[in-house]
């Protein structure tokens, strides 16, 4: 994957797995139009290289992961503004969740507002000991509407209520146990954690966890029954793909798979 430059991004390849930081340190990584903008192109772009790269790190730079949303482009606008920015904010976060490749996020400090959005929409998350989550738009008149869609899907009702009508923030070990992150590690081990992660996914056929991911995103919200009777469609077709014979090939032969994907 080659390198691209962007202004508030940067994004780096090392072998099947993508490291794209946020990189807006000196405003806390707030997700400015022209940031999520970026980070659209910046996912379309690895999504258009599903053999190349086959699993994504979400990091960002500096003490805080993302404070969410620039409120200096929340003072004085016009609706269509407003309207813009919101848009392309739950255009971004849907992204992440149809590129055929995992996306980890790798959250080393504070993610509040949108910027506890961003990690509830990511596949996986791994957190710093020093990572801590909140949903404060309630704090200045601004409530969480978007940051809750992600925050409800990944705790639950009472959960996701208490976070956007406090405003609290929690700590990573409670996040772990609320759904919002799956591991938390010690904070100087988090970049090589959240990469090992990426590895073993990146392992696996390609074409295959891209199946999964999207049979995933496409069930969730059925009822059983509709869910039952989708996932049944996906695994016969998935049966019959070049990776899933050879998968069972091998494991019947007790070798290691070659996929050709």
């Amino acid at each position: 994957m080659e390198n691209r430059s962007y202004e508030w991004l940067t994004m780096e390849g090392d072998g099947p797995v993508a490291t794209i930081t946020l990189n807006r340190p000196q405003r806390r990584n707030a997700l400015s139009l022209g940031l999520m903008r970026e980070l659209l192109d910046c996912l379309d772009a690895v999504a258009a290289r599903p053999r190349e790269v086959r699993a994504v790190v979400l990091a960002a730079a500096g003490e805080v992961f993302s404070s969410g949303h620039d409120l200096r482009e929340l003072s004085g606008g016009e609706e269509a503004d407003y309207r813009e920015l919101f848009t392309v904010c739950s255009a971004l976060m849907q992204r992440l969740q149809t590129i055929p490749q995992p996306v980890i996020a790798a959250v080393q400090g504070l993610a509040t507002a949108a910027g506890c959005q961003l990690v509830c929409s990511c596949d996986l998350a791994v957190a710093s000991e020093r990572a801590a989550f909140a949903t404060p738009g309630v704090k200045i008149g601004l409530f969480c509407s978007t940051p809750m869609v992600a925050l409800t899907r990944a705790v639950g009702r009472k959960r996701a209520m208490e976070m956007l009508l406090t405003g609290r923030v929690i700590d990573a070990p409670t996040a772990a146990a609320w759904g919002i992150v799956n591991h938390v590690v010690p904070h100087e081990t988090l970049a090589a954690e959240a990469h090992r992660l990426a590895g073993e996914i990146a392992a696996a056929s390609a074409a295959t966890v891209a199946i999964g991911k999207r049979a995933f995103y496409s069930q969730i919200d059925l009822d059983q029954a509709a869910a039952y009777e989708y996932a049944s469609q996906v695994m016969t077709q998935n049966a019959k793909a070049a990776d899933a014979q050879e998968g069972i090939e091998a494991f019947l032969a007790k070798r290691p798979p070659c996929w050709r994907e």
